[in-house]
């Protein structure tokens, strides 16, 4: 769902876009549809792909805080053992 509604968002801020873009050149916002639906096809790729770089930013966040818990536990053993060392 999450997907649908990110690829449907970004087409209706490109059709908006379009629409903003005729304003300013104070033309028929009816004059040509072709363009429309090619603003919204990209904006929409667009949705698509922000949509993709989520999920991957996701995972590799994940990832690196998994990396850095590991980290932190090797660290936090060393500390335990020195410590235990030093007061044998």
């Amino acid at each position: 769902m999450a997907l649908l509604s990110s690829i449907v968002g970004f087409s209706f801020f490109g059709l908006a876009s379009r629409f903003g873009q005729l304003a300013i050149q104070k033309r028929n916002l009816m004059e040509n549809l072709g363009g429309h639906a090619i603003a919204m096809g990209v904006f929409g790729y667009a949705g698509y792909w922000a949509h993709h770089y989520e999920i991957r930013t996701n995972e590799l966040i994940a990832w690196k805080r998994a990396e850095l818990a590991e980290k932190q536990a090797k660290v936090d053993a060393a500390k335990a053992a020195k410590e235990l060392a030093a007061a044998v």
